[in-house]
């Protein structure tokens, strides 16, 4: 079950109180190792540069508990990687859709994570005018915005994934393969990222600006309709009725 039931006031001021929790960095690390979801809500553009392995990028600057509620359990243990003084709206706007499993959040952030010279990571993020060189080096355009909005216009031969069933649909990707991921903004596409990294995947790119930025581009090819992959998911549909 996801989340998606808002909260009265009285509980949202206990689970508050019960989940806006501090944690040492040996306490932090015991909730992973114990089976938490490290949820890091930072701005896309940080976490880019230095976050947790198998950690989930939603931000709070987007749609936050709308992509929460949509991509994790309702009562799966998560523990916290904030900006600095975020940490409150963080726990909070996670209590209003029925987040209550929510063990704290790491005290001092990425830094002290980094600073204990444990690992990082990063996801390389590139211009939309640096992507047709890409391509032709082997790289698929990977594309997380609903089929509704890639059919009205897509880079030509795109794969089109829906962030919304993303993870049921990982499979269809292959691991050792190569991606450009982008959404029509540039949200979706890092939480799709930090999806693909903590899935073990190692050749990809995340695309600045999204679609907003690849029409802008000189020389990548963009058309009308569907997919090739929405048009054979529909065939395999088809084919089960």
């Amino acid at each position: 079950m996801r989340g998606s039931i808002a909260k009265d006031t009285k509980n949202i001021d206990e689970v508050l109180k019960k989940n806006l929790n501090p944690l040492s960095l040996a306490d932090f690390e015991k909730a992973i190792n114990d089976g938490a979801l490290v949820l890091d809500t930072r701005n896309e553009n940080l976490y880019e540069t230095a976050s947790l392995r198998y950690s989930l990028n939603i931000p709070l600057n987007g749609q936050y508990a709308v992509w929460v509620g949509s991509l994790i359990p309702i009562d799966r243990a998560l523990v916290l990687i904030t900006e600095p003084g975020q940490e409150y709206e963080s726990v909070l706007r996670l209590a209003r859709v029925g987040f209550e499993n929510v063990l704290g959040y790491l005290e001092g952030g990425v830094e002290a994570w980094k600073n204990s010279g444990k690992a990082i990571q990063t996801i390389t993020s590139i211009e939309a005018n640096e992507m047709m060189s890409l391509v032709n080096e082997g790289y698929e355009v990977l594309d997380v915005r609903r089929s509704t909005e890639a059919e009205t216009e897509h880079v030509s031969g795109a794969i089109n994934i829906s962030l919304v069933d993303f993870e049921n649909r990982l499979g269809e990707l292959d691991k050792n393969g190569k991606y450009l991921v982008h959404c029509a903004g540039g949200y979706r596409s890092m939480i799709a990222s930090s999806l693909l990294a903590s899935n073990g995947f190692k050749n990809i790119r995340n695309i600045h600006g999204g679609f907003a930025k690849i029409r802008q581009a000189e020389g990548v090819p963009l058309i009308a309709g569907k997919c090739p992959t929405t048009l054979r998911n529909e065939k395999l549909e088809s084919l089960k009725l």
